[in-house]
């Protein structure tokens, strides 16, 4: 008798660089309180091009740690900076309003996309001593070129806002939106709690995903938010790793 697969819950803290350390920590701690060790990390080489990860250095051996104990590694762009003029207006539209100047993976080619990712990617491993458990592009904002590195570096797993997926064959493992939250602006923050507040109480997918940043450490809403969205989603749910969508999908054949 072939059971579906559970109910999850999966947990990722975004812009992991040195940069961002202290927020890092609080949001680490808040996670774990309810995941344990079931979250991801999703890591950026080189933030803005001003917080390189150096081997040897006192971060390097946090991510060590953190993936020792369990911690997902995930390889988040480079620089996390979108540096490329846009040429069609549908790119210039997801640069302009679904981020501010950080799809860095949205306009690049499928060479320079590559190598940022091969770059990256050997970084992370050698600081971690473990193989990534995939690729998020900043912003989940992936173009054409993005689309085709990422077909052929064989990473592992991959998502963006509406689904995640095996970034080796395209087999896509779960469908659902990312809960995530926004204090650029308060009408971006009063937004993004109203979405938070209604997933707590109406039906939602078999796998949701919550995702949070480094700024949301700076409004007391927004970590309370987070707390309660936690606690409303997990009580149907196991919270999970992102490797457990693939046993989900061998399960179900």
């Amino acid at each position: 008798m072939t059971y579906p697969p559970p109910r999850r819950l999966l947990l990722s803290i975004h812009d992991v660089s040195p940069r961002h350390e202290s927020e890092i920590d609080q949001l680490y701690d808040q996670l774990a309180d309810n995941g344990g060790d079931k979250i991801a990390m999703l890591v950026v080489p080189n933030f803005w091009g001003r917080a390189p990860i150096e081997r040897g250095s006192p971060f390097a051996t946090r991510l060590r740690r953190w993936s020792e104990a369990g911690v997902e590694m995930f390889l988040h762009g480079s620089i996390h900076r979108d540096d490329v003029r846009h040429r069609s207006r549908f790119a210039r539209f997801k640069a302009n309003h679904m981020t501010a100047g950080e799809g860095e993976f949205l306009g690049l080619d499928a060479a320079e996309a590559g190598r940022r990712i091969a770059d990256g990617r050997a970084l992370i491993e050698d600081v971690t001593g473990r193989p990534v458990a995939g690729f998020v592009a900043p912003a989940w904002l992936y173009g054409r070129g993005a689309h085709e590195a990422l077909a052929s570096a064989r990473i592992g797993l991959a998502e963006d806002h509406w689904k995640v997926w095996d970034a080796m064959d395209g087999r896509v493992l779960a469908r659902s939106p990312v809960i995530t939250w926004a204090s650029r602006t308060p009408g971006r923050m009063a937004s993004s709690l109203a979405v938070a507040a209604v997933a707590r109480t109406v039906p939602t997918p078999r796998v949701m995903r919550l995702a949070v940043h480094p700024d949301d450490t700076s409004e007391a809403a927004i970590l309370r938010s987070i707390s309660s969205t936690i606690a409303a989603l997990s009580r149907n749910r196991m919270v999970s790793r992102y490797t457990d969508l693939i046993e989900d999908a061998a399960r179900m054949g």
